[in-house]
């Protein structure tokens, strides 16, 4: 039986794990903290499924690209503690003043992911509370440069080629697998791109990417883009592009699921 959660297997019926491979989730949770103020954020229900599945109460669960917050509001609404880092200090503002740990702890740091010393705050803090890793860690990254973040030249979002993308997200993977305990697990969300008439195959180039660093691959699961903000009542307007050209529209995104031994 797993012993990376809390999951009572007696009433597995009554679940609310999903275990397909295809989810299509119809609209974002909108309940407790969460406000979708930020634009990339993505839905709740990711983090909500993988830190159920993955972790226990009280376990770490680590977040290199925080943004508006959704996997610190999941972690803390699930009992679990909470790391956070964001290259935008705004938004690490934004979150704290939000969160409410009450018995579990949530630390927010202003950092550059791809640096180490970054991540030497990260140990700080686990040592701090007598930790020694985190438990799970949930990777959303910019979509290369598809949309602009920050003016800051280490924003990933500011990358001027796809090599550099890949070097600088590799550069937070490995970062990452450092405090990641062994025989736990690590989530990519990605989506692809269009570049120059040219479909960039984002989501298998990280996958690539964590592969090469020794992270064992266990599923693939294709999220839907149902709702997505920036094709909200575009429909006609993106399907008569479609027509006119040669290419299909984006309608999914990858969840990639890593495990380290």
């Amino acid at each position: 039986m797993p012993t990376f959660n809390d999951i009572n297997i007696k009433n597995w019926k009554e679940s609310e794990i999903w275990t397909d491979s295809l989810w299509i989730i119809h609209e974002r949770d909108k309940t407790g903290k969460h406000d979708g103020f930020y634009h990339g954020n993505f839905v709740p229900q990711i983090p909500h499924q993988f830190i159920l599945r993955y972790t226990k109460k009280d376990e770490t669960v680590l977040d290199p690209f925080m943004g508006g917050g959704t996997t610190a509001y999941e972690a803390e609404s699930l009992g679990r503690n909470f790391i956070g880092i964001d290259i935008q200090k705004e938004l690490i503002d934004i979150v704290d003043k939000k969160i409410e740990p009450k018995t579990n702890f949530s630390k927010l740091i202003a950092g550059d992911s791809t640096k180490t010393k970054t991540f030497e705050k990260v140990n700080e803090i686990l040592n701090s509370h007598k930790k020694k890793k985190v438990q799970l860690a949930i990777l959303h990254p910019p979509y290369a440069d598809i949309i602009k973040f920050s003016d800051l030249s280490g924003d990933l979002s500011n990358t001027k080629s796809l090599k550099e993308f890949l070097a600088g997200f590799s550069a937070v993977l490995k970062n990452t697998i450092e405090v990641l305990e062994n025989d736990r697990y690590l989530v990519i969300v990605i989506g692809d791109k269009y570049s120059a008439g040219r479909w960039i195959p984002l989501g298998f180039y990280c996958l690539n990417e964590a592969q090469k660093l020794g992270l064992t691959l266990k599923s693939i699961i294709i999220k839907n883009m149902a709702g997505n903000r920036a094709k909200q009542n575009k429909e006609s307007i993106w399907r008569y592009r479609a027509l006119t050209s040669d290419y299909y529209i984006f309608k999914h995104e990858y969840i990639l699921l890593f495990k380290k031994f």
